[in-house]
């Protein structure tokens, strides 16, 4: 891994922060600061961005708290809505939140119905977005996501639930929601929405390479730990095997472009 890569994709947990109702139960064993340091030293991550439990909803008290723990080598992307104030957006700021949170599937704390909302409060506080739906229906949201003024990351390579290939009509629309120039690809948590499976996860790594071909500089990476939709241990998968796997989607002169420089202009490292 080159110095300063970056895992932009992960969740963290501290005790006396329960879960809210709507949201999922907090994961067995809390996994936290120190159990992910020991991710970090093992893979070789430098820095990361923590991005909002669904467990807790629109309550960001424990990621402040888990931002504050990790120090400089932390950002955070946390769930506000059209509503929150200025003076909690400033907050947040000031502990590292470099981004806000759209979660469109069950357990998500604001979906797509608050888009541009979230939109207008994250512009102005010059943060991106981090959204996530069913890619099944991009062709549908492509007018509102055009729309977007915000920097904005399409979560967890698309969550093509359906299934699709290169040549599908929702990857030339990804193609050209990049084109716009605000736009960015995250590869995280293929294992949710792959057809095929492990170990090579062929569908996913086919548009993967697809879009790394297309536009390397528009890629991001995450662990997607602590993998909490994986709900048996024998399914857990190896951090470093999947490392593996999809870095070798992206050819290895580009690493650097999607572990360090990407991240670091996205949430400002």
């Amino acid at each position: 891994m080159p110095a300063g890569a970056t895992d932009t994709q992960m969740h963290m947990y501290l005790p006396g922060f329960p879960a809210l109702p709507g949201g999922p139960d907090l994961p067995e064993g809390l996994p936290g600061p120190d159990d992910y340091r020991k991710v970090m030293e093992w893979l070789g991550i430098e820095r990361v961005v923590i991005t909002q439990g669904n467990a807790h909803q629109a309550d960001n008290s424990c990621l402040v708290a888990c931002l504050k723990e990790m120090g400089p080598a932390a950002r955070g992307v946390a769930v506000i809505t059209g509503e929150t104030s200025d003076a909690e957006m400033q907050a947040l700021h000031a502990a590292g939140v470099r981004g806000a949170r759209i979660m469109d599937l069950p357990g998500g704390a604001v979906g797509l119905e608050a888009l541009e909302a979230v939109d207008r409060r994250a512009k102005t506080f010059g943060w991106c977005l981090a959204v996530q739906f069913d890619g099944t229906h991009l062709l549908e949201h492509l007018p509102r996501l055009e729309r977007l003024e915000s920097r904005y990351i399409i979560d967890h390579h698309g969550k093509f639930f359906s299934g699709v290939s290169p040549q599908s009509p929702e990857i030339d629309a990804l193609k050209h929601l990049v084109d716009r120039g605000n736009c960015w690809f995250k590869f995280a948590g293929c294992y949710e929405s792959s057809r095929s499976g492990p170990p090579d996860f062929e569908d996913i790594a086919a548009v993967a390479r697809e879009m790394a071909a297309y536009a390397v500089e528009r890629i991001v990476w995450g662990t997607n730990w602590p993998h909490n939709l994986v709900k048996r241990t024998e399914d857990y998968p190896d951090d470093a095997a999947l490392l593996d796997t999809v870095l070798g989607w992206v050819p290895a002169e580009h690493h650097r472009k999607v572990l360090v420089d990407s991240p670091a202009a996205l949430f400002g490292f």
